[in-house]
C-alpha cells in the first residue's frame, strides 16, 4: 500500500473472541470522502462515524468467525484507494484481547495513581491550611468548609494531570528540557542593524552586573553596543566592574552621572550615547538568552519596516533556576492599558524614541510602561511584532520588581498615571483605577450622554428562566437609556405569553417580536437588529442573570471606542465558578472558553480574570457591539444556525481590523443552554448532523486562523487553555 498524505490510520484491529468486530480509526483531511470495505472480496456494510474534534473518523464492521481477509478502501473524487488490509484469525483476536487487557490495566493503574496524586495533593494542602489557620481546632462549620476546599483542590489538580502547569517551577523546567531547541551559533543576515542595549546602573553587585553584560557579549548576533549609565553608584564593586568591562570591549560605553537622578534620567543618559538604529532595554541584573538579538534581527530581515519587537520572558530565582514564564499574546492594545504585559525584552526604533523625548521624569517604577504607550502612538499595529520565544530572564533579587510587585508599590501608581496620560493624549475621557486585588488597571470610559442600547433576548418558552433574566435586568441595571427586545421563537405555553404581557404592561421599553420559524440563532438576532432602535446592540441569552449593576455603562464605554469590535463579559456558573472569560481559537477543534471552573475570586495569572484583555472572540451569551459595526460585517452568519455563530461573528470583526475584548470587571451568571440541550449527544440525529456541518463550515472558512490565535501563544496547549503540552 502506498502512503497517502491526506489520511492516517492510527489503529486497525479485529477485536472479540466470540463475536469478532473490525475497528479502524484515524484522521482524514479530505472534506468529502467515504470508505468501502470488502471481506474476502465481498463488499460489506460498515458503520462510519466522523468525529467532531478536528478530522477524526471511526469505522466499525461486525464479522463472522469464518470471515478472513479485510480490505478498506478510501473513496473520494471518483477514485478508490486501498488504505488498510487485515486478517481475521483466532490467534490475532487472542493477541488483540491480551493487548486490550494490558492497555486497560495500564490505564487503570494510571487512573489509580492519578487519583492518589490528586487526593494526596488536595488533602495535604488542606491539612497545611487548617494547621496554619486553625491550629487543627475544627468545628462542624470549619469541617464543611474543609470539604469544599478539598473538592476545589482536587478540581484544580485534575486540570494539570496530562499537561505541564507552567506556574509550577518543576514542571516548567521539565518542559524547557523537552522543548528548548538549539539555535544557529553563527547566523548570517543581509541586513545587520546596530542595536544599542541601554542599561541604567546603580549599586548592583559585581556578580549580577558581570553576568548581565556577559549575556550580551555572548550573543550569536554581534552588531551591538552596550550603553551603560552609572547613576552615581556608591558601591565600589559596581564602579570597578563598569571600568573593567569598558576596557574589555570597545562596544561598551559608560556614562558616569555626577548626581543620582533615578532610573528615567539615567536611562536617558544611556540613550544619549547610543548610536544604534534600534535600542533595547535591560535591567542591570537580568540576562538575555544567547539568541535574543539574532531572533530580533531575523524578523527585521523579513520586514525592515518594523518599529517595535518584543519577546516572551521568564524569571530566574536566586539559585539560577528559571520559573514563572510569561507567554504573551501578539500586540493587544486594550490588554496593554490594563498592564504592561510587554515588559521584557523589546527593541524599539531609536528615531521614534528620540522623537518622543526618551523617558519621562516622574514615572520612575513604570518608566518602561510609559515609554511603550507613548512609542506605540507613533507607529501602527502592523509595525509591531511579537516573537513567541523566551529570550529574557528577569532576575528575582530581593527587593526587585521581579521578586514581588509589592516591593515597589509606588510603581503601581506610576503605571496608573502612565495609562491615564496615554488616554488624555489620545483625546479620550476616562477614569483609570488600580484593581483592588491585583496591581493592574481598570479603564472606565466616560461619556456625557447615554446612547440607546438595544438588548436582544431570544427565547422559546421556559418562562421561569426568562423571567429570572428579565427581573435581574430591569431591577439591577443602573443604565437608563435601553430597550429590551424579546425574540419569541415558537413559544407554545400559556405561562410564556402571560410573561410577555406582564412585562409589556410594566415596562414601556420592553417589546416582543415573533420569530416563528425553525430555530436559527443567527437569523433571530439579525431580524432583531433590523428592528432595534439602539445605537448599540447587546446579544443576551435568556438563561443569564445580571450581577454587576453598572454593566451597561462599562460595556458602552468600550463599545464606543473606534478600534473595538465585540465587547464581552465574565460569565459565571451558579456555583460561582467561571464559565466564560474569553474564547481561545483552536482548542477543541474550533474554539473554547478559557478559565472554565476557576473560582470567581481567582484573580487569574497576570490579572487575566481581573482586568480587561483582548481575545479573538467573546461569547454571544452576553456581547455588546455598535449597530454600525454589526451591520458592517453583515451580522451573524445564518448558515450557522446554532453553533459557532458568535465565534464567526467575532472573527469577521477581527478581519475588519477591530479588536474584541472581555471585560472581567463585568459579571453575569449564565445557566448554560438549559432550554435547548446538547446537540452532540445523539450522533444519529439531525441536530448532530447540523453540528458537524457547522463545524466543517468554520474549518473551511477560518482554518488559517483557528490554529494561530494571535491573542493566545503558540507555546501553549491546544488541548487545554493556558497549560503546556507534555510530550508523549
Amino acid at each position: 500500500m502506498k502512503t497517502l498524505d491526506y489520511i492516517n490510520v492510527r489503529d486497525a484491529q479485529v477485536h472479540g473472541l466470540v463475536n469478532p468486530t473490525f475497528i479502524m480509526y484515524g484522521n482524514c483531511t479530505l472534506k468529502d470522502y467515504s470508505f468501502e470495505v470488502t471481506v474476502d472480496g465481498k463488499v460489506k456494510d460498515v458503520r462510519f462515524l466522523p468525529d467532531l474534534a478536528s478530522d477524526n473518523y471511526e469505522l466499525t464492521l461486525s464479522l463472522s468467525k469464518d470471515d478472513s481477509k479485510i480490505k478498506v478502501y478510501l473513496v473520494h473524487d471518483g477514485k478508490k484507494e486501498l488504505v488498510c488490509t487485515r486478517k481475521n484469525t483466532l490467534m490475532k483476536r487472542i493477541k488483540s484481547k491480551i493487548r486490550t487487557l494490558l492497555q486497560k490495566t495500564a490505564r487503570k493503574t494510571k487512573e489509580t495513581n492519578n487519583k492518589v496524586k490528586v487526593n494526596t495533593y488536595a488533602i495535604g494542602k488542606e491539612v497545611k491550611y487548617i494547621a496554619k489557620e486553625y491550629h487543627f481546632i475544627l468545628t462542624p462549620n470549619r469541617l464543611k468548609q474543609s470539604k469544599r476546599r478539598i473538592k476545589e483542590n482536587k478540581k484544580n489538580k485534575n486540570k494539570f494531570l496530562d499537561a505541564y502547569n507552567f506556574l509550577n517551577q518543576k514542571e516548567y523546567l521539565l518542559w524547557l528540557e523537552e522543548n528548548e531547541k538549539p539555535f544557529d551559533e553563527h547566523p548570517q543576515f543581509d541586513y545587520n542593524p546596530l542595536i544599542s542595549i541601554c542599561i541604567p546602573v546603580y549599586n548592583v553587585e559585581r556578580k549580577y552586573l558581570a553576568e548581565c553584560l556577559d549575556s550580551i557579549l555572548n550573543q550569536t548576533y554581534q552588531n551591538f553596543e552596550i550603553c551603560l549609565s552609572n547613576d552615581c553608584s556608591t558601591l565600589q564593586e559596581t564602579i570597578d566592574t563598569l571600568n573593567e568591562y569598558e576596557k574589555k570591549d570597545s562596544r561598551i560605553k559608560v556614562h558616569h552621572r555626577k548626581e543620582n537622578g533615578h532610573i528615567s534620567k539615567a536611562t536617558n543618559d544611556a540613550l544619549n550615547i547610543a548610536s544604534g538604529e534600534f535600542i533595547g532595554l535591560m535591567d542591570n541584573d537580568d540576562l538575555l538568552a544567547r539568541n535574543a538579538l539574532a531572533e530580533c534581527v531575523a524578523v527585521l530581515n523579513k520586514n525592515k519596516e518594523l518599529d517595535f519587537i518584543y519577546t516572551d520572558e521568564d524569571k530566574m530565582d536566586m539559585k539560577g533556576l528559571r520559573r514563572d514564564p510569561h507567554f504573551k499574546s501578539d500586540y493587544a492594545p486594550d490588554s496593554l492599558l490594563g498592564s504592561n504585559y510587554i515588559c521584557h525584552f523589546e527593541i524599539m526604533r531609536k528615531s521614534i524614541v528620540d522623537e518622543i523625548g526618551g523617558f519621562r521624569v516622574g514615572y520612575e517604577g513604570a518608566q518602561d510602561y510609559d515609554i511603550f504607550l507613548r512609542f506605540l502612538e507613533k507607529t501602527t499595529p502592523e509595525r509591531v511584532y511579537h516573537i513567541p520565544k523566551i529570550l529574557y530572564h528577569w532576575r528575582m533579587i530581593e527587593g526587585s520588581t521581579a521578586a514581588t510587585i509589592d516591593s515597589k508599590g509606588y510603581a503601581v501608581e506610576k503605571g496608573r498615571m502612565a495609562v491615564e496620560d496615554a488616554l488624555k493624549r489620545r483625546g479620550i475621557k476616562a477614569k483609570v483605577t488600580v484593581h483592588p486585588r491585583v496591581p493592574y488597571y481598570l479603564v472606565r470610559y466616560e461619556y456625557e450622554t447615554e446612547p440607546m442600547v438595544s438588548i436582544i433576548i431570544p427565547t422559546k418558552d421556559y418562562a421561569d428562566i426568562t423571567e429570572q433574566c428579565l427581573k435581574s435586568l430591569f431591577e439591577k441595571t443602573t443604565y437608563k437609556n435601553y430597550e429590551v427586545i424579546l425574540m419569541n421563537n415558537n413559544s407554545e405555553k400559556k405561562e410564556t405569553f402571560d410573561l410577555f404581557k406582564k412585562y409589556q404592561n410594566k415596562y414601556s421599553n420592553f417589546r416582543v417580536i415573533d420569530a416563528n420559524y425553525e430555530f436559527n440563532y443567527s437569523k433571530i438576532n439579525n431580524q432583531a437588529v433590523q428592528a432595534a432602535k439602539g445605537e448599540y446592540i447587546v446579544l443576551l441569552n435568556n438563561d443569564t442573570e445580571i450581577i454587576t449593576p453598572h454593566w451597561l455603562q462599562v460595556m458602552v464605554g468600550y463599545a464606543m471606542q473606534p478600534h473595538i469590535g465585540a465587547v464581552g463579559a465574565k460569565l459565571l456558573y451558579p456555583d460561582n465558578t467561571v464559565q466564560h472569560a474569553g474564547i481561545i481559537l483552536g482548542i477543541g477543534g474550533i474554539a473554547q472558553h478559557c478559565f472554565i471552573d476557576n473560582p470567581r475570586e481567582d484573580v487569574g495569572f497576570y490579572g487575566r480574570l481581573s482586568v480587561p484583555f483582548n481575545y479573538s472572540a467573546v461569547t454571544a451569551a452576553c456581547l455588546m457591539v455598535s449597530k454600525e459595526k454589526y451591520l458592517e460585517v453583515n451580522g451573524l452568519e445564518e448558515e450557522l444556525q446554532v453553533a459557532f455563530n458568535d465565534v464567526d461573528f467575532n472573527l469577521k470583526l477581527l478581519k475588519q481590523g477591530y479588536y474584541n475584548i472581555c471585560l472581567n470587571q463585568v459579571e453575569l451568571y449564565h445557566y448554560e443552554s438549559k432550554s435547548r440541550g446538547d446537540d452532540t449527544v445523539d450522533t444519529n440525529s439531525a441536530k448532530y448532523r447540523r453540528f458537524v456541518q457547522e463545524h466543517d463550515y468554520m474549518k473551511d472558512k477560518w482554518g488559517y486562523m483557528l490554529y494561530s490565535d494571535r491573542f493566545y501563544n503558540p507555546n501553549l496547549s491546544l488541548k487545554k487553555a493556558f497549560v503546556l503540552d507534555k510530550k508523549n
